[in-house]
């Protein structure tokens, strides 16, 4: 006899939230142009645009890779503020926040949940279940948290847990403990819902969480890393949730 499911802990992009296929670069460009012209806008002196998407583009692209590499998190607001110095500008912490969001908006209206997940939410909430997310990302949390917010989803998670805050990167124990504290759960009454295998199932299977694969595509076919489930919809988490706890009275 099992324990009864007390938590959910959720992945972001193309989990909780689909942006399919994108043009990174070109929704960067656009997003690089948007907080450009806020500065400009300000009255601020500016290198050419090319200059300024430049800088940022490598600067970004540079600590990505290093940070793939150390699987250490890093935030892009210092990033930022380095970069905006270098330019004689010095900008504070609400600008730079809003300035974060300009770059990022372009992407946000790509990402949209499943029809239905609002409701599944409400539906394991009202039940009393716990749940709360966990994202590799190096985009600041309020940022994000302003995409989930219209997105209609920052309510039904309490608990957010971000790389560029905590610093360790998914699949390192480190994040998912966080996560599991500020819930309070413990691993075997938590599921986990990823659609990456390293990062987010194997993470999930060493901490002893019950890990559940989401692959709409069916990308992911034999490997050695195994899911506890597979699912093609967020939706079918009714159903997981349903059977591990009719199995554990």
């Amino acid at each position: 006899m099992g324990q009864r499911i007390q938590g959910m802990l959720f992945d972001l992009g193309e989990t909780l939230l689909n942006f399919g296929s994108a043009d990174v670069h070109g929704l960067f460009e656009q997003g690089t142009r948007q907080a450009y012209e806020a500065l400009r806008g300000r009255g601020l002196k500016l290198p050419s645009f090319v200059s300024y998407h430049r800088r940022h583009f490598w600067a970004i692209r540079w600590n990505y890779f290093k940070s793939r590499l150390t699987r250490r998190e890093f935030d892009v607001l210092p990033l930022m503020a380095a970069i905006h110095r270098r330019m004689g500008l010095k900008l504070d912490d609400a600008m730079l926040l809003e300035l974060a969001w300009l770059w990022y908006e372009p992407m946000s209206r790509r990402g949209m949940p499943e029809p239905g997940v609002h409701e599944m939410l409400a539906n394991f909430q009202s039940a009393g279940l716990k749940l709360g997310l966990v994202s590799n990302t190096f985009i600041p949390g309020k940022v994000l948290d302003r995409h989930l917010e219209r997105a209609g989803l920052l309510e039904y998670l309490p608990v957010r847990i971000y790389s560029c805050n905590v610093r360790y990167r998914k699949p390192h124990p480190a994040i998912f403990q966080a996560a599991l504290d500020a819930s309070g759960l413990t691993p075997r009454q938590t599921i986990f819902v990823g659609d990456t295998l390293k990062p987010d199932i194997f993470g999930a299977n060493r901490m002893g969480m019950i890990s559940v694969l989401h692959d709409p595509a069916g990308r992911h076919g034999k490997t050695p890393i195994k899911p506890a489930f597979r699912i093609a919809s967020i939706l079918e988490l009714q159903k997981v949730l349903a059977e591990l706890n009719a199995g554990s009275i």
